[in-house]
């Protein structure tokens, strides 16, 4: 599904990700975890050519993203990617926000596209937002917009920047929940960086710490929260408030 090879990643001199080497399958819910500045959001953004590589080789649903000649468009169609300020369109109201790109990319039927968006309006709560323009909704609900627009293109894999780092306390779980529900109902692979700890622990398979640009630790959920090998990861879980 995903597999890094030696990648390296810099920003000019900055050495952002080191020698990274990571095999990602199929179906798993994968929790990128770390201090900030660690190469987390700059990991995953590799993975659909938001960044580029300067090192290794990075293979993403059998597409090489080190040959220059893979094309972008092609890859994220089936990599979706919800990112931590929304971005929705804001001319556009909450139910065209989520037909856009199966209609233009997909070229899905109005009607069927418009049955599918309710769909997933209804799935992550806020069908009763169909009609509504982003500036009128809250932050936890465009979130969730965000999260029904992504997979609205039936992506392979999806992939979460900080989902809730923009959103106001009391609107984070109503956002977990929703991504807690997604992983938990399908065979989709998910990689998500997080910094709340009791949703990290709830919701992955495995969970990745990240420090200086690499890669400290990889361990399924419960062995990496209750027996973490490395001092540094010790030193982290022991300084972090669980949400």
């Amino acid at each position: 599904m995903v597999e890094f090879r030696d990648v390296q990643k810099f920003y000019g001199k900055f050495h952002a990700l080191h020698n990274i080497n990571l095999q990602i399958d199929q179906g798993e819910t994968v929790v990128l975890i770390g201090p900030s500045g660690s190469g987390k959001s700059t990991l995953i953004r590799t993975i659909n050519r938001l960044e580029s590589i300067q090192g290794g080789k990075l293979i993403v649903n059998n597409q090489d993203l080190s040959n220059p000649k893979t094309d972008s468009n092609r890859l994220r169609q089936d990599v979706g990617m919800v990112f931590q300020h929304f971005n929705l369109y804001k001319n556009k109201n909450v139910l065209e926000n989520v037909m856009l790109a199966p209609r233009i990319v997909s070229h899905i039927p109005e009607e069927e596209n418009k049955k599918q968006a309710l769909h997933l309006l209804d799935m992550v709560g806020v069908a009763d937002k169909a009609h509504n323009m982003p500036a009128q909704i809250s932050g936890g609900q465009k979130q969730r917009v965000a999260i029904a627009r992504s997979l609205a293109m039936h992506p392979k894999l999806l992939l979460f920047d900080e989902p809730t780092s923009a959103l106001d306390p009391e609107m984070i779980d109503e956002v977990l929940q929703v991504i807690k529900k997604i992983t938990s109902a399908s065979d989709m692979t998910s990689l998500i960086v997080t910094h709340e700890m009791g949703f990290a622990k709830e919701v992955a398979n495995r969970v990745i710490f990240m420090d200086q640009g690499q890669i400290v630790e990889d361990d399924d959920s419960k062995s990496f929260f209750e027996r973490p090998k490395t001092d540094r990861a010790q030193q982290f879980l022991s300084k972090i408030i669980t949400h």
